[in-house]
């Protein structure tokens, strides 16, 4: 039984694991965004957020902390250089994963792994889109300015005499043709 076994093997041995998840924390560390399967990334967020955490704190100690975890100087150089410069004020959620779909092939669900303040399209400063006011359908611009008077006039119609003054031709042809 697998009682209290929380995290992801991966479907590796221990060794084949932390080779993996040290790789390919060095790799973000360094790119600053990696493709990957989804189970992979999650475990990478579980593994590379604590150490950026120790690397707010400039220590040797946590300098050698976070090499017994990445095994590469050049990361660690970025990880206690440049990436903690823009992430000392945020208290965690360092990384974003980004679903992108699924691999050709073995269906495996795709994602994007990235440290958060690296993306300059999320980081731009959208400006609140104004709110445009819903306008009637019944009224249109021009017709609710001047506003409609009624006249009572008789309408052609009514008369009873087609011959009026005010009667057209296509109104004559019209009632000659009903009766």
């Amino acid at each position: 039984m697998r009682h209290g076994k929380k995290f992801n093997h991966l479907g590796r041995k221990t060794a084949h694991r932390k080779a993996m998840l040290s790789n390919m924390a060095t790799s973000l560390i360094l790119h600053k965004r990696i493709s990957t399967t989804l189970a992979k990334a999650k475990e990478l967020k579980k593994y590379l957020e604590p150490l950026v955490t120790r690397a707010k704190e400039d220590t040797t100690h946590n300098r050698r902390m976070a090499f017994s975890y990445l095994r590469s100087k050049e990361a660690i150089i970025e990880l206690f250089g440049g990436i903690i410069e823009k992430v000392a004020t945020r208290p965690g959620g360092y990384t974003r994963i980004i679903k992108t779909g699924f691999r050709l092939g073995d269906n495996a669900e795709m994602c994007i792994i990235e440290l958060v303040d690296y993306n300059e399209l999320m980081l731009k400063d959208v400006e609140p889109v104004k709110k445009t006011t819903r306008r009637s359908r019944r009224v249109t611009g021009t017709a609710s300015a001047v506003p409609s008077t009624k006249v009572d006039t008789p309408a052609v119609e009514d008369s009873e005499d087609p011959s009026g003054p005010d009667a057209s031709e296509d109104s004559t042809d019209s009632e000659t043709d009903k009766k």
